[in-house]
């Protein structure tokens, strides 16, 4: 079997994933610290988009906080559902690559004649997102060809990330290497077509964004039904609807729990297990480096990188999906 991530590629999709390790060697966390001043008048922080934008950016960066130890009152939420919210004591920051998003659009809209401070990431200049918010940064990676979104949304986290100062930025051309090794390596076949022969996939793992957002990523790249399990949700009931041809991908799985998947899951239910994780499991097992800061980014990169080739396995072109668009909800 052929590598998915090679230079180059047929796929702008590939090209874009590889493009992510350079993302993170050119970033600049004092990009935000203008915003890190303001936002803190402030005693709550949403961070809010849709779909991609929202799911890793504002999750992983929540994660990250309490992993600090801050404070913070920092929540996400969808731009419709926070619309219902009473925002005065927070301010906003919305994450669109489009810049058109129209929910995210509508609270912007909504939250203006009230002062609520609004801020916006999005990939492209003059955009509707850039007009309604008070301050914005346009992203560096520059807009995607691909359906599926992936070097957006680690720019974007980053951006983020950036918000809370931390100790992890020391490694950021570490992490970069490591992101780069990740996309570089070849799955293992029985990996492979564990993920492209299966009927649905569930993504078991932290609510850190990580699982979720591949479980969207599976949708787009390999065209397949998929499941995200938060934290140990596998082991507490579903298994009694799961079928033999259905895989689970567990995400940096917790080691307490290692022996209950392999017990109830795999031997009980007959369920095929993988793994993406920093150390040896008794599945399958995509093995990454750890990196304080930035392991959610190499979880993310390892689980495209079976995407991809689950995709290709099954003869998907990972740039056309047959209905979905790169703007869901456009303005």
């Amino acid at each position: 079997m052929e590598p998915a991530m090679l230079p180059g590629s047929p796929y702008a999709l590939i090209d874009e994933m590889l493009e992510t390790p350079g993302i993170l060697r050119r970033f600049d966390p004092a990009r935000t610290k203008d915003w890190a001043a303001a936002l803190h008048a402030k005693p709550r922080l949403l961070l809010t988009g849709e779909g991609s934008s929202r799911i890793f950016p504002a999750k992983n960066t929540i994660d990250r906080a309490r992993h600090l130890g801050m404070n913070r009152h920092i929540f996400t939420e969808g731009a419709r559902q926070a619309a219902e919210y009473p925002l005065a004591d927070c301010a906003v920051i919305g994450c669109s690559n489009s810049g058109r998003t129209r929910e995210l659009i509508a609270l912007f809209e909504k939250l203006a004649p009230a002062g609520i401070p609004r801020y916006g990431i999005t990939a492209t200049a003059g955009s509707p997102l850039t007009g309604a918010a008070d301050d914005h940064i346009i992203l560096d990676c520059g807009v995607e060809k691909a359906i599926a979104a992936t070097k957006s949304v680690v720019e974007q986290a980053l951006l983020l990330q950036s918000l809370l100062g931390g100790p992890e930025w020391q490694d950021l051309q570490r992490a970069a290497d490591d992101g780069a090794a990740v996309l570089a390596a070849d799955p293992a076949p029985d990996i492979v077509e564990a993920v492209a022969g299966a009927s649905l996939l569930y993504f078991s793992g932290r609510n850190n964004g990580v699982a979720e957002e591949l479980a969207l990523k599976a949708n787009e790249i390999t065209r397949k039904k998929s499941i995200f399990l938060e934290g140990t949700y596998a082991l507490h009931g579903i298994e009694e609807v799961m079928q033999r041809d259905e895989c689970i991908i567990l995400i940096e799985p917790f080691a307490a729990e290692i022996e209950k998947y392999r017990d109830i899951l795999a031997v009980k239910a007959g369920l095929r297990l993988i793994a993406v994780a920093s150390f040896d499991t008794p599945f399958p097992t995509f093995k990454i480096p750890t990196r304080a800061g930035f392991d959610s980014y190499l979880q993310l990169m390892a689980g495209w990188n079976i995407l991809a080739a689950a995709g290709l396995a099954g003869g998907v072109n990972l740039d056309k999906p047959l209905y979905a668009r790169k703007v869901g909800n456009e303005v």
